[in-house]
């Protein structure tokens, strides 16, 4: 399992939504306090963020854990952002290594992550790569079930489909495949959409207008409210909306996605 965050509101230092908060990813990365899998996220690590007037993100992505990188603090504490994403990796048995295999994916206005794994992976979910167009399967960032997800979701952005949607789409077809786990999260700089889907997920809406969703509270401070599992929430400037997600039962090719 993987924990992740995503922030929308004033401009604020990368510091202080990514190392400041006491239960931050920082302190995710090596004592999550509500992680149901694995206990340690030390397997790459990645943030990223918009800059004012530029709705393509920035990323930094590193193989190994958080607390290692040296030139974080520094980065961190320089860079603003209006919207960031960022993830601590734990990785999946099977799933390839290094710095492109951490989150978030990115493409065009979009990031992503995935906290979650696909059990049984590659095999039992191979049906869903036969779902992509064979150019967008070879341009997988990584060989791993959350770039694999991230590559369909891709697909339906593309399509035309809004973010949340295309969360949920992606998520209900993967669970219909086996027990996986699926809390999915994505932002395009201006709203955030997930999935709750077998982990935590909890959102904070402060005075200001600003929303702070996180597999784990960052704190012990009030406002923080759990998202009930087979969720998906989409959050922006104006409120959060909370949709339940069902099984969608037997599929055939012709009613997949394309």
């Amino acid at each position: 399992m993987c924990r992740h965050f995503a922030y929308l509101g004033r401009s604020v230092p990368l510091r202080s939504v990514l190392l400041d908060p006491p239960f931050g990813l920082l302190r995710q990365s090596w004592a999550p306090r509500l992680q149901r899998y694995g206990t340690v996220n030390a397997d790459g690590y990645g943030v990223g963020w918009y800059a004012a007037g530029d709705e393509r993100p920035a990323r930094y992505r590193r193989p190994g854990p958080i607390w290692a990188d040296a030139d974080l603090a520094d980065l961190a504490r320089v860079v603003s952002s209006h919207a960031v994403l960022g993830a601590v990796r734990s990785a999946t048995a099977g799933c390839a290594a290094g710095e492109q295999a951490a989150a978030p994916f990115a493409a065009g206005r979009w990031l992503f992550s995935h906290n979650g794994a696909l059990p049984g992976w590659p095999r039992a979910f191979a049906p869903m790569a036969e779902l992509l167009p064979s150019a967008e399967l070879l341009e997988l960032e990584a060989r791993t079930d959350s770039a694999l997800l991230w590559a369909l979701v891709l697909n339906r952005l593309r399509a035309g489909v809004k973010l949340g949607e295309a969360l949920a789409e992606i998520c209900l077809v993967a669970a219909d495949l086996g027990e996986a786990r699926l809390n999915l999260l994505a932002t395009d700089g201006t709203s955030v959409a997930a999935t709750v889907w077998g982990d935590t997920l909890f959102q904070r809406r402060d005075a200001d207008g600003s929303v702070l969703v996180a597999s784990e509270p960052f704190d012990d401070g009030p406002g923080w409210s759990e998202i009930p599992d087979r969720t998906l929430l989409v959050a922006d400037a104006a409120g959060s909306s909370l949709t339940p997600l069902a099984p969608i039962g037997p599929r055939t090719r012709e009613d997949a996605p394309r």
